[in-house]
């Protein structure tokens, strides 16, 4: 028998659940329907692929309400951010839905170089095969769809893994999955645990991992994967810079939404914020006086801003992350407590640019402000980082935007607007520690497609 997992509501502590880890012979017995998947699977057309995707949008808006509150009881995530989440989940799989039916290849001349050798090439885009499918605990629904509908759409094979805590809202979410359409034999839900992972990655009929989550277990899963095609979402240390002429009340706003929201737990979370010297003042009073009014507690309650952290080990790491900035030099000017699970929104100056709040990856609602006279002084400390997901600025002019543009190690520049900006159908990803590959609908689906070529 295996071992079985509680899941606990993160705020109240009360248990919601549990199940047990799967077991090597679910694992095996997973494959053997998935290897039944590929005929069924190919008798699917791009246009019945498509209209079961359309059909799932449906079903999530249908089940919007139960899943986000499914969401919120897992994650201690606010109500109102699980509602945005699973509009954002119904967005992703619309999209999913009208790609499936735009997947093109193209034709090519050999006679475009020397010597003319009389010959077409017509490229097409085929599915990679059996995709696993791995996701993290902040956005269980819109990330997984992110996964599972751009892999479907491209005519591939679906292990689907969770994070443990996300168990009952994963099942929902194949149940709905099963309803819309997608055959069992194409989509399965496992849920091993650590040991069985490292034979589930490197499973041979596993064709693809995509997976988003520490940088860590992406390491892990690498050792294992061999020649297997990685699309990893690693998390970031992402800057927000704040120039003179900025909207300061947007820029603040953005600040607040973008880094206090999902009690900070988001890899593209505004993790260091960079103000002008010339502003600085005055973009701190107002960031202080507009942090100090969120509402803290439980997440449950519509008016809630701030909810608790996932479990207590993450809310310990945060406040030794603030106690270890303190100690260095950094100064709270809000904030700074913890509560059990909750830690309080908390904003600290003076920080030193080695500081671990501004070198790791700090998943928790802190904010470091960071007091700069020019952008030569600070894209350097930008680009110290590990990691390169995606950054913000707040100006109106264009040869900063083209400079931060041209030389920051990131994937995206957002301009007048933070990190957190994702569109569902924009490429989404990042360089160095920050990961490999690109998500974003069209963009997942040809990176979970081999790229086949007939000449004639």
């Amino acid at each position: 028998m295996t071992l079985a997992y509680q899941v606990k509501n993160p705020y109240t502590q009360e248990s919601i659940g549990q199940f047990h880890f799967s077991s090597k012979e679910e694992i095996a017995n997973c494959f053997a329907i998935l290897h039944e998947g590929r005929e069924v699977q190919s008798k699917l057309r791009a246009f019945q692929r498509s209209d079961i995707l359309r059909r799932l949008a449906g079903l999530l808006e249908t089940h919007a309400e139960s899943l986000a509150s499914m969401i919120t009881q897992e994650t201690g995530k606010t109500i109102a951010d699980s509602r945005i989440e699973l509009t954002r989940a119904i967005n992703t799989t619309i999209a999913c839905s009208e790609e499936a039916r735009q997947i093109q290849g193209e034709v090519l001349d050999s006679d475009a170089y020397a010597p003319a050798r009389g010959k077409t090439g017509v490229v097409r885009y085929t599915p990679i095969g059996t995709v696993l499918c791995i996701t993290p605990f902040n956005f269980p629904i819109n990330i997984a769809m992110h996964k599972i509908g751009p892999a479907f759409a491209a005519g591939n094979r679906i292990i689907f893994k969770p994070a443990p805590i996300n168990h009952g809202s994963a099942a929902k979410l194949v149940e709905l999955c099963y309803e819309a359409g997608i055959p069992k034999e194409v989509l399965q839900l496992l849920v091993p645990d650590i040991d069985q992972m490292a034979g589930l990655v490197s499973h041979p009929d596993v064709n693809a991992v995509n997976f988003t989550g520490g940088h860590p277990a992406a390491e892990a899963i690498a050792a294992h994967a061999g020649y297997k095609k990685m699309l990893f979402e690693l998390g970031g240390s992402d800057p927000l810079i704040v120039m003179p002429d900025a909207d300061l009340e947007a820029a603040v706003n953005a600040a607040i939404q973008q880094r206090f929201a999902t009690a900070g737990q988001r890899c593209t979370a505004a993790k260091r914020l960079f103000v002008h010297q010339d502003i600085y003042n005055e973009f701190r009073d107002s960031l202080l006086s507009a942090s100090s009014e969120l509402v803290v507690g439980d997440p449950a309650k519509e008016a809630t801003f701030v909810g608790p952290l996932v479990n207590e080990q993450s809310a310990i790491q945060i406040q030794d992350v603030i106690d270890q900035s303190v100690k260095m030099g950094a100064h709270i000017v809000l904030g700074g407590q913890r509560e059990g699970n909750i830690v309080f929104p908390t904003i600290l100056e003076n920080v030193t640019d080695d500081s671990p709040v501004m070198t790791e990856e700090v998943f928790g609602p802190v904010i470091p402000l960071r007091e700069f006279a020019s952008i030569d002084e600070i894209i350097p400390v930008i680009n110290s980082s590990d990691y390169g997901l995606q950054a913000g600025v707040f100006t109106h002019d264009l040869r900063t935007i083209n400079r931060l543009f041209d030389e920051l190690d990131v994937g995206t520049l957002a301009v007048n607007d933070g990190p957190g900006f994702r569109a569902e159908h924009f490429p989404f990803g990042g360089v160095k520690n920050s990961g490999i590959g690109r998500e974003g609908i069209k963009y997942a689906i040809r990176e979970m497609s081999i790229t086949k070529t007939l000449v004639l």
